[in-house]
């Protein structure tokens, strides 16, 4: 078994949807296209100072969008807090990109915004695709997103929603040059209605009915499917949320770090979005500035196929490390996330596992060992979490011990016996259970046996004849197949220091 080390990790995936072409994601040191030197004193293209004609493909102006102080109830959903003054927001450069093709960015504004809008038509015209090359670019916007895609074609169609998207002819798409260096440090936009459309309630007093005129939640931020890829390496830091797409996102490449005040990446179509993870490195952390924040959340479905990612879900709230509400499918990479609720992972490919514990876990570093005692999956959490999920192409079935430092955790197996019951997958054909812990074959928990205190249970599965303890509920079957948590499966003994991974998928609940 070969060792690996991360922070905290998950991979992804993409199949069709959208189109035939390759994913616009170059891998070599130089690239081909207009080259945009920004500053904050003078902002160059082509090595031209940069006009303030709007009819240019690139520009400049003092109009960024933003939630603007002043108002009352019917100008939007936001408060005190997300507004901004017109002076504070006059300090922003927005550089504006208005055609399609390549452009190469570099240098730094500290007060400013990238803006990329093709017009209205945009959306559906083919043609109406544009590359960002990042290489070495520092922007700052304190009123809005620092980058943000306003219209580009949509390859992408909420008719007959699946996992399986190919988002290769997306309009939207952003390259991390071969060794650089690039930093957005970006705020939000609250949701701002049309005015033409609120509706007011019968005394005035609130609105019942309002279309969105502008809402952009996160520091990077597209209207329509995006594509990150490339080599280099992209720090985001959010006041709100960090990477998001209205419709689809698919991560290729590049070493991406967030920290952001609420979701780290959100994709957020409901029951249609597919965030998919094909390769690269991700490491999120959410702060909980908001209070809140999953690390990945997903309002259609979650497919990791490659590369890994840190997630570590707020602090103090029930969101999880990460989040789908259709559905997590792990089918390659490494994984390992932390929070305090736990999503469906529905049928996945590779072995992943899922430690609950009773009671919240604190900041430190956490050592998953094999049987020869040797590190396969080390964690340096920093946010106190309640679930911890574990997968990588190197986790086969066998014996696992859990390490907080140097102490060894115990806990309880929720393992059953046969793919697609509670904790999925085979135990070991030369594994026994742990000393004291018997496996029936009806699976029905002892009599008097209660929820560890402070301990809620996920959804998952039951099999037909397995009766819960007095008092506790067991959710339904969810769709999906191997690796569902199941509460506890088996007549447990002694609380046990050794937990099985078995193909396919295993749950593992910690008790201490």
């Amino acid at each position: 078994m070969k060792k690996f080390i991360c922070i905290l990790a998950v991979a992804g995936l993409c199949l069709t949807g959208c189109g035939k072409q390759d994913v616009p994601v170059q891998e070599a040191a130089v690239y081909e296209g207009t080259a945009i030197v920004l500053s904050d004193s003078a902002v160059t293209v082509d090595g031209q100072p940069v006009s303030q004609d709007s009819s240019q493909a690139v520009y400049t102006a003092n109009d960024i969008i933003y939630y603007e102080e002043g108002h009352d109830f019917t100008y939007g959903e936001g408060t005190e807090t997300d507004a901004h003054s017109q002076a504070e927001a006059d300090a922003h450069t927005v550089v504006h990109i208005t055609q399609p093709g390549t452009y190469i960015l570099q240098g730094s504004l500290s007060k400013g915004q990238v803006a990329v809008d093709l017009g209205e038509n945009a959306k559906e015209d083919p043609s109406a695709v544009v590359t960002l090359v990042l290489d070495g670019v520092d922007i700052t916007s304190s009123v809005a997103p620092g980058v943000i895609f306003y219209n580009v074609y949509e390859c992408g169609t909420t008719d007959d929603p699946t996992n399986t998207v190919d988002t290769a002819a997306a309009g939207a798409n952003v390259v991390l040059a071969d060794g650089s260096q690039n930093r957005v440090n970006g705020s939000y936009v609250a949701r701002i209605y049309k005015p033409d459309s609120v509706v007011l309630s019968q005394d005035g007093t609130e609105v019942e009915d309002a279309k969105k005129l502008h809402k952009y939640d996160a520091a990077f931020y597209s209207k329509m499917s995006m594509n990150v890829g490339g080599s280099g390496a992209l720090d985001i830091i959010a006041e709100n949320e960090g990477l998001d797409s209205e419709l689809h996102l698919t991560v290729n490449g590049g070493d991406i770090r967030i920290r952001s005040g609420n979701d780290g990446i959100n994709t957020n179509e409901d029951g249609v979005s597919v965030t998919t993870i094909n390769g690269g490195s991700l490491d999120i952390l959410v702060t909980g500035q908001t209070g809140e924040g999953d690390g990945i959340d997903s309002n259609g479905w979650l497919v990791i196929n490659g590369g890994s990612v840190t997630a570590q879900a707020c602090a103090t709230s029930g969101d999880a490390g990460i989040d789908s509400d259709m559905g997590i499918h792990i089918n390659g990479g490494t994984v390992i996330a932390t929070g305090n609720m736990l999503d469906r992972i529905s049928e996945s490919q590779q072995t992943y596992g899922v430690f609950q514990f009773a009671q919240p876990q604190k900041a430190g570093v956490y050592t998953l060992k094999n049987e020869q005692g040797e590190g396969v999956a080390q964690m340096d959490v920093t946010n106190a979490f309640s679930y911890l999920v574990v997968s990588a192409e190197t986790l086969g079935a066998g014996e696992y011990t859990l390490w907080q430092g140097e102490n060894q955790l115990k806990g309880m197996t929720s393992g059953a016996m046969g793919s697609g019951m509670p904790g999925g997958g085979q135990m070991p054909k030369d594994k026994v259970p742990p000393e004291g812990m018997e496996m029936p074959e009806n699976m029905i928990p002892p009599e008097g046996m209660e929820r560890p205190e402070g301990m809620e249970i996920p959804e998952g599965t039951m099999p037909e004849n397995m009766t819960p303890p007095e008092g506790m509920e067991m959710p339904q079957r969810p769709e999906g197949g191997r690796g569902q948590f199941g509460g506890f499966g088996g007549e447990m003994g002694e609380a046990s220091d050794v937990f099985f991974f078995a193909e396919g998928g295993n749950y593992f609940m910690v008790m201490g």
